[in-house]
């Protein structure tokens, strides 16, 4: 059996950056950037007033009164010089006009009977948003690889961008395996269970942001799980799920062999997911995973969701991870590391971890309570109030909820 790092070293030497394409800038949140984004102007273009007030020159009159000689509304402009001794009144983001060189809030200026004064001291310069002080022409302003988020957004447009290229989302198919499974919306019977595990996977995909292909199921025949392994070569990724052990009815792994497939690992040393393997086919990834959907689940997490952010082009690949006060003593009695579902919680700042109730690789439960896995080494135990790592899958529960009239509390 290979170790969980030196699997995921392997799916990673082996893994490729797609392809790129130009989308909207709205479809690209979440995404990589793929060029790097220059600025074709200064932000701002030019001087303009950072509050609704009055600009004038900071050399005052000799009564400390200065005369409203025009009035210049956002997205206007004035290019003939006020005069020493005159002021405009001017909105945030208007242009500073030709000999004023200092804005005053409206709350700070009195109105009279010859013009305005000031109730308060002023320095000269103030509430002025200089010319590029943003950014200026020809600046680096965001490099290519970078995480486009909603400021990204705002900054791209700011440049005259419509649109920008990012990294392809990661195409992949999903295929179930197994005489025993129905489709979604059946009714379960004697020896008959849902396929749960397309759909638990396909979620898993849209998380990390990819796009997931469900192919269906393939019987439990070494001709019905090539015919199916094929069609999912039609995508930048191969996932499929159970007949990947030793059992009678076991096809995948020698299908995959079968179509000319090169095997890189099978069996990882891990519980749960020991029977994993990653090969390469057509020059595609292709994951077999378990059919046990704790099992699957956390296959995916270790091993698929890294490759996909890889191929996505994203450099940060790996959940986050914690350092969690237990609530219990965790056990490990077995020759494997264990991946033991655990909820985090954060209280005061403290990081805290319990296990949840089942730890079969068989009930999903034990996932949909939970929301992290702690690493528990082969013949080890943690004692209660110890702390130790633990690699979060979900963080909702740094997010403030609401809690009576506190809507910072923290659960």
């Amino acid at each position: 059996m290979i170790a969980i790092e030196e699997a995921q070293r392997l799916i990673l030497k082996h893994t490729a950056v797609l392809t790129t394409e130009e989308v909207p800038l709205l479809q690209g949140v979440g995404r990589v950037i793929a060029r790097d984004a220059h600025a074709p102007w200064d932000i701002p273009m030019s001087d303009n007033s950072a509050m609704d007030g009055y600009a004038f020159s900071a050399l005052p009159p000799q009564n400390g009164q200065w005369v409203v000689a025009d009035f210049i509304p956002a997205g206007a402009q004035r290019t003939i010089p006020v005069a020493p001794g005159e002021a405009v009144k001017i909105m945030t983001g208007a242009p500073i006009p030709p000999g004023c060189d200092t804005v005053a809030p409206i709350e700070e200026v009195e109105r009279t009977a010859e013009g305005i004064r000031l109730t308060s001291g002023l320095k000269p310069g103030s509430h002025i948003r200089r010319r590029g002080e943003d950014v200026r022409a020809d600046d680096l302003v965001i490099a290519a690889g970078s995480l486009l988020r909603p400021q990204e957004v705002g900054m791209l447009v700011s440049l005259g961008k419509t649109s920008v290229e990012v990294v392809r989302k990661t195409r992949v198919a999903i295929l179930a395996t197994g005489d025993e499974l129905l489709e979604a919306g059946a009714t379960p019977h004697a020896g008959r269970i849902i396929n749960s595990n397309s759909y638990s996977l396909a979620a898993q995909v849209l998380e990390a942001g990819g796009e997931p292909l469900l192919i269906g199921i393939a019987a439990d025949t070494d001709s019905a799980t090539r015919e199916k392994i094929r069609e999912g070569l039609q995508a930048d990724m191969l996932i499929t799920t159970g007949g990947v052990s030793v059992g009678d009815r076991d096809y995948v792994k020698e299908s995959i062999q079968e179509l000319g497939g090169r095997l890189l690992f099978w069996k990882v040393n891990m519980k749960p997911g020991k029977p994993v393997a990653f090969a390469l086919l057509d020059g595609k990834p292709v994951f077999a995973l378990p059919g046990n959907p704790v099992a699957a689940m956390v296959g995916f997490e270790m091993f698929v969701r890294p490759a996909m952010l890889r191929m996505m082009g994203h450099s940060r690949i790996f959940r986050p991870v914690v350092r969690a006060v237990l609530a219990e003593e965790a056990k490990n009695r077995g020759d494997r590391p264990h991946l033991v579902r655990v909820r985090v919680t954060l209280r005061h700042g403290v990081y805290s971890a319990s296990t949840t109730d089942s730890q079969s690789s068989a009930n999903l439960a034990s996932l949909t309570q939970g929301n992290g896995l702690l690493n528990l080494a082969p013949n080890t135990s943690i004692a209660a109030g110890s702390t130790a790592e633990v690699v979060v899958l979900d963080r909702g529960f740094e997010m403030g909820s609401i809690a009576g009239d506190n809507l910072a509390a923290v659960e």
